[in-house]
């Protein structure tokens, strides 16, 4: 999985032709999550309520980027970092 941002032990990454709906993967020691970058519901996973509220927090701040991402990945280009928490 290409990585995105890594944050305080969070991975981000997103697949390169993946699945409707748009969404990106996060990685938290051994618990993953993919959330839906529209609406940042969880669509598969579980993680810790902490590492939960960051990775909803990053995703509403970079929302744009990560759709940008998502539209990259699709065309098999590559996706851009974006920035970590601060």
């Amino acid at each position: 999985m290409p990585e995105i941002c890594r944050f305080y032990g969070i991975i981000i990454g997103m697949f390169y032709n993946e699945h409707l709906p748009p969404h990106f993967h996060a990685k938290y020691g051994e618990y993953e999550i993919e959330v839906n970058i529209s609406t940042l519901e969880i669509i598969n996973g579980k993680i810790p309520k902490r590492a939960k509220a960051l990775i909803l927090e990053w995703a509403e701040e970079h929302r744009a980027e990560l759709l940008e991402n998502w539209e990259l990945a699709q065309q098999m280009k590559e996706i851009k970092k974006i920035k970590p928490l601060d």
